[in-house]
């Protein structure tokens, strides 16, 4: 160890409680793209894995595992012993990279891939990962979200533009809307009363699907059965947003710690009537945690929305897990917006929401009102079919997937 990281270690001591430990910049995503949401494909893709990595600060060596759970449709994971996994739901002795003694806010690093030898993915559907203190798995660090699919249900979907006519809206923008249609034969070897529905994530916003259920029938979802084998799940009414905020702070000329301003040419304003150049779909790039310059700063966003706004304005996007969280309101000074949050050296997507705060969630997002609403947006739509499969107890298991693009329309 050298003299100069021998010496922060002592400088950590001092200032911090020995068991003081605290996740940062987590991020889950298929294995060779950064941008990608987190999903594996079994059936399509050859030994596809995801990477999971993140940050530590930690005043000592971290010591780790991360505890791999089967999860419900509503990411609830199951307590039944057969979904358990056990002998292959563990990752142990994890390796951490020590950060280069220039980064601050950090210590160390962790990047793995999985499933591996120790860790295997055997249902099709959600999973969730706990990063947990090695000898005390109620002692959760940090958790994250992931997606497993085995389909064997071939999923025809079509994706088309329409006007929406029941709504006077003004500006009328917020008319543009998508239809998307799911049809499907189900094979003889599945039953039709336990097709249980069809979820649609845009982009990456996995915490908002849309839902298209057997119980719920009106003109923006419904569903067909011929009662056989054929369905068709339709959701109407689908606003394709903009183009995402880009934020690069990857350049350590123009942004030096400790505080920057994310838009470097000055206070953002509504982006209603200008349509967004390209992003990444709701991804991140980060600085390589080997760069001596991937350190952490304060980023301080500025907007000034119009001024007949009335409503609470939240920031959302890639660092949040596109979740749209209380902490996250930005708070008014004089017309003018303001928030400041602690980022990684990196590329970001994100954007500017309103809505309501009821205990301890937002609700009533709007995501165009601010952002504005365009058929040109490229997004990705990932379709899922879910299953209430009977065996081992009983779960809810994705048997159709498939994602498409509204740019190839």
């Amino acid at each position: 160890m050298s003299l100069y990281s021998l010496l922060l270690l002592v400088i950590l001591n001092l200032f911090f409680p020995k068991n003081e430990v605290e996740i940062k910049s987590l991020r889950t995503y298929k294995t060779g793209d950064e941008t990608s949401f987190p999903i594996l494909d079994f059936v399509n893709e050859k030994n596809p894995t995801i990477t999971i990595e993140f940050d530590i600060r930690s005043v000592s060596t971290p010591d780790m595992s991360i505890l791999f759970r089967f999860c419900d449709k509503d990411w609830i994971p199951y307590d039944n012993i057969f979904l358990a996994n056990p002998g292959y739901n563990k990752a142990y002795n994890l390796w951490y990279d020590v950060l280069p003694i220039t980064v601050n806010g950090a210590m160390y690093h962790f990047n793995g891939t999985f499933p591996n030898f120790d860790v295997t993915f055997p249902f099709s559907g959600k999973w969730k990962y706990f990063i947990t203190d090695a000898y005390d798995n109620d002692l959760v660090y940090a958790s994250g979200k992931f997606i497993i699919v085995y389909p064997d249900v071939p999923l025809f979907v079509n994706l088309r533009k329409e006007k929406q006519q029941d709504v006077i809206s003004t500006p009328n923008a917020l008319d543009r809307i998508y239809s998307i249609r799911v049809d499907f034969d189900l094979p003889d070897t599945l039953f039709p009363l336990n097709v249980q529905n069809i979820e649609i994530i845009d982009n990456q916003k996995i915490g908002y699907p849309i839902i298209i259920d057997k119980d719920t029938y009106n003109r923006n979802r419904y569903y067909e059965w011929n009662g056989a084998k054929k369905f068709s799940f339709t959701a109407n009414n689908i606003k394709p947003g903009n183009e995402y905020r880009t934020i690069d702070i990857r350049d350590q000329n123009r942004f030096s710690p400790p505080t920057v301003f994310a838009q470097y040419d000055g206070i953002e304003t509504s982006r209603f009537y200008i349509l967004g150049g390209r992003d990444l779909n709701g991804g991140s790039i980060l600085t390589s945690f080997k760069n001596e310059y991937a350190e952490y700063m304060y980023v301080a966003f500025r907007l000034r929305p119009p001024e007949n706004l009335m409503r609470r304005i939240f920031l959302t996007g890639a660092f949040t897990d596109w979740q749209v969280l209380p902490q996250y309101e930005m708070y008014n000074e004089n017309g003018l917006y303001k928030i400041t949050i602690e980022l990684k050296r990196g590329r970001y997507d994100y954007q500017y929401v309103t809505g309501e705060i009821a205990g301890n969630e937002v609700v009533d997002i709007d995501w165009e009102i601010l952002e504005g609403n365009y058929w040109e947006a490229l997004n990705d739509y990932h379709v899922f079919l879910y299953y209430n499969e009977p065996q081992l107890g009983g779960y809810d298991r994705i048997i159709g997937y498939v994602k498409i693009k509204s740019g190839d329309l």
